[in-house]
């Protein structure tokens, strides 16, 4: 009897990596490039100073790089825990965006930044399974200490970035221009 190259495990993570990463890559090629009817840098760069992200040209590439950087890298498997850290971080900002929506995507909420991101880092802690370019590379970018400098690193900007934007907001709210 000739041994199973894969198993279902890998063959979901496959799916789950691939279909994750491009969404993510899809969406954050709206913000990088104004495909899928986004705004590009400019038009992102202005939503994104609207929301309290400054400044805004600089959040627009940070988001995005993160969401297709992160999507391409999760898609191929590649230095997953790295990939996986710097979608959840974009996604967390997003999640800041809409919390005050609620919960559910229906009322302005932030259940998809929220589910993306949460996937994102379950992928990135989990690992990418046999059927991947970190397996194919006996996982040079995928040790043990990459899983944790990537989310110790994603959380702290994240933290950095929400905090940031959370403070000029209520600034704003108190009639404080500055900040």
């Amino acid at each position: 009897m000739t041994p199973c190259l894969t198993n279902r495990r890998d063959l979901g993570l496959l799916v789950l990596r691939v279909g994750t990463g491009a969404v993510l890559a899809a969406h954050g090629s709206q913000k990088l490039f104004g495909w899928f009817g986004g705004g590009g840098i400019k038009g992102t760069g202005a939503a994104m100073e609207s929301m309290g992200f400054t400044p805004g040209r600089q959040s627009a590439m940070a988001a995005g790089l993160g969401e297709v950087g992160g999507g391409a890298l999760l898609a191929l498997g590649f230095a997953t825990p790295a990939a996986g850290a710097a979608a959840a971080g974009a996604m967390a900002g997003a999640v800041a965006v809409h919390a005050p929506g609620g919960f559910f995507a229906q009322a302005g909420g932030y259940e998809y930044p929220a589910f993306l991101g949460f996937t994102a880092a379950a992928i990135g802690l989990t690992g990418p399974g046999r059927l991947s370019l970190d397996h194919a590379t006996c996982h040079r970018f995928d040790g043990p200490w990459t899983v944790a400098v990537a989310f110790v690193a994603s959380a702290a900007a994240a933290t950095a970035v929400v905090g940031k934007r959370q403070r000029r907001n209520r600034q704003e709210d108190d009639g404080d221009g500055a900040y």
